[in-house]
């Protein structure tokens, strides 16, 4: 068996720099959600923490996962006719409310009159009577003075006839009237009340259609009941005001934090992808500075929500734009539920992101998962939606970096979690190949060399625990083989990635060789460089 041998070849010419070819598509996970089971007990723990204590390796092979949830259109033409009603009908909740300035409250008129107090009112009253009587007055003295310049009125009129069009006006109001005037507009002016103007993760409402997108997510996370999603959006923006989200934008909190949470890449459909790292709280100075007091937990409460708000703001909200985002969580070394004060932290953050932040996860992904929180995982499923809980995958810690490279692209994960993502000379965009190494095989990868030139090449099989060599076959029969790398045991090491390069100077092949003796199936992941000699 251990004779057979695969063999690759790979075209030099062909695979300089960037034409490496793209990894082909791996399937989603056919396996059913988790469906909790509200009256497993004690024992039913016991059994499962005896289970793998018992076996290792077989380590959450059979952790319930899901991967059923596939994402919906942000495109309102797309949906069905119910469900574009209903973002019709919340359109013109949101139009009234704005109209309204029923988000913050009743409508408030921009500049607000000062009501009169007793005392004028009694003095307008007593005065309006005399007012009237000195108007009656003035308007008999005015018909008096009118009967007796008739003669004179009467030739003003005929020569008035005779001036042109032009200076037929209306007589200039006195200064009195005018002023009277003005100060009406004005009044009408401040009491006019302006539609409000409202923005969401820097979208305005309405203004166009990424509107649409936003309005989409509440519709969804509400079940398109159009009263409830819109009862929704009026909370998180009143929320957001009072939990002054765009001073906190703006905040310093300093980098102690910035191993436990932290963006990395995108996933094979190109959405962004967040490391939550909770093994990162076992040390105890930062969980003491993080966690130590109330004060301390709502600062890293605020943190993560202005994490959130900033990554949100990378997202694109046109329609058909990827507006989501893949949580990775991983609870390798996690302190677990001994921890009061991280359990109490976590617990308020995943409500306000709940409450506030609806269908923004594209998938989340727990990973290096122990036995103790797929038993949290049963408490808290009946307290989640069906759509949430199928947007969870689970992955044991020998599966780990299997489950993220069904999702991720090789060169988009890190190399701590089984990718080739790391600072060197290959880039994020220079893309990896994948292959299986069979159990007992000898597996070969050529790279033909047509003339001299100068390549790089990183290789890693993901678990290792195989023997590797690389060396240089010329094609002159005269020349000689050249070991570039001697054949050596690479163990289980999680981080190790192999870098090598060599200058050829004459036409032939490189040639890799993996030989796997073990009886499990091998992921094989690398990557070629190729210059001119010249360069």
């Amino acid at each position: 068996m251990a004779d057979q041998v695969q063999k690759t070849e790979v075209d030099v010419p062909n695979v300089p720099q960037a034409a490496v070819k793209e990894p082909p598509m791996v399937p989603e996970s056919d396996e059913q959600p988790v469906k909790p089971k509200q009256d497993e007990g004690e024992d039913a723990l016991d059994t499962k923490k005896s289970a793998v204590a018992a076996d290792d390796d077989a380590d959450y092979e059979k952790v319930p996962q899901s991967g059923s949830y596939k994402e919906e259109s942000t495109r309102v033409a797309d949906l069905v006719d119910n469900e574009k009603k209903a973002v019709e009908q919340l359109k013109l909740l949101v139009r009234e409310a704005l109209d309204k300035h029923e988000f913050f409250g009743s409508a408030i008129p921009q500049q607000q009159q000062q009501e009169p107090k007793p005392e004028e009112e009694a003095e307008t009253k007593d005065q309006s009577p005399k007012e009237e009587n000195i108007n009656q007055v003035e308007s008999g003295d005015t018909e008096d003075k009118a009967i007796e310049d008739d003669g004179a009125k009467t030739v003003e009129a005929i020569e008035d006839t005779v001036v042109p069009t032009s200076s037929s006006v209306q007589p200039e109001q006195p200064p009195e009237a005018k002023a009277d005037a003005v100060s009406e507009d004005q009044a009408k002016d401040a009491n006019k009340v302006f539609p409000q103007e409202m923005s969401i993760w820097g979208i305005p409402l309405l203004a166009d259609e990424r509107s649409d997108v936003i309005l989409l997510k509440f519709l969804r996370a509400r079940d398109f009941k159009v009263k409830e999603a819109f009862a929704m959006l009026q909370n998180t923006i009143r929320w957001r005001k009072e939990f002054g989200i765009d001073e906190l934008v703006e905040q310093d909190f300093g980098d102690d934090l910035e191993k436990v949470v932290f963006m990395h890449g995108s996933d094979k459909q190109g959405h962004l992808v967040c490391y939550n790292v909770f093994g990162e709280f076992q040390n105890k100075e930062l969980y003491q500075k993080t966690f130590s007091d109330e004060d301390k937990r709502q600062n890293f409460l605020r943190w993560r929500i202005q994490f959130l708000e900033k990554s949100i703001r990378k997202l694109d909200f046109s329609p058909g734009g990827i507006c989501t985002i893949v949580q990775i969580n991983d609870l390798k070394n996690s302190p677990g539920l001994t921890k009061w004060e991280l359990r109490q932290a976590t617990k308020q953050a995943l409500q306000l992101l709940q409450d506030n932040y609806p269908e923004f996860v594209a998938r989340q992904v727990f990973i290096n998962v122990q036995w103790w929180y797929l038993a949290v995982n049963k408490m808290i499923s009946p307290f989640l939606t069906q759509r949430t809980r199928s947007k969870f995958v689970f992955a044991g810690p020998s599966k780990t970096a299997e489950t993220l490279l069904r999702y991720i692209a090789a060169e988009q994960v890190p190399v701590k979690y089984g990718g080739l993502s790391k600072d060197g000379e290959f880039a994020s965009t220079d893309a990896v190949i994948e292959e299986n190494v069979k159990p007992a095989v000898k597996h070969t990868v050529e790279f033909p060399v047509t003339e001299a030139c100068y390549l790089t090449w990183e290789v890693r099989v993901v678990g290792w625990d195989v023997r590797y060599g690389a060396e240089f076959v010329p094609s002159g029969e005269d020349s000689y083989t050249i070991i570039i790398q001697k054949s050596k045991k690479v163990g289980c090491s999680e981080e190790e990635v192999v870098c090598n390069n060599f200058k050829a100077g004459e036409p032939g092949k490189v040639v890799l060789t993996i030989d796997n003796p073990t009886s499990k199936k091998k992921k094989l992941l690398y990557r070629l460089k190729t210059m001119p000699a010249s360069d």
